[in-house]
């Protein structure tokens, strides 16, 4: 079991990140607009990840000018193996969980 908590929108940014080998923020918000289906804003995609980076889920590096940004750098996150660990150990803790509930009858209806 990890020794990490994370909050479930970190969570969500991690398994983003290791759906590529590597993003940056933009890419990270498109992403969670098309799976999760709501907007987050850049700047709370950076608080995500630099906390995520303080825990060394996520590692970060610089990356090269380009035109489009006047020059400027846009900063490139990854995914760590202990990143890759901790989402894997938050999968099954919570696929042994869903296991336990028991299948659809009357009390669950489906709607």
């Amino acid at each position: 079991m990890s020794e990490f908590s994370i909050g479930t929108l970190e969570e969500t940014v991690l398994i983003i990140l290791l759906m590529k080998e590597e993003s940056h923020s933009v890419e990270v918000a498109q992403v969670y607009e098309k799976h999760v289906g709501q907007t987050i804003s850049i700047p709370a995609i950076h608080v995500v990840l630099k906390r995520l980076e303080k825990k060394g889920l996520v590692k970060s590096r610089m990356g090269d000018p380009t035109p489009e940004r006047g020059g400027k750098r846009k900063k490139i996150y990854q995914g760590t193996p202990q990143g890759y660990k901790v989402a894997s150990d938050i999968q099954e803790r919570r696929q042994q969980m869903w296991s336990e509930v028991p299948k659809p009858s009357l009390n669950y209806a489906i709607i």
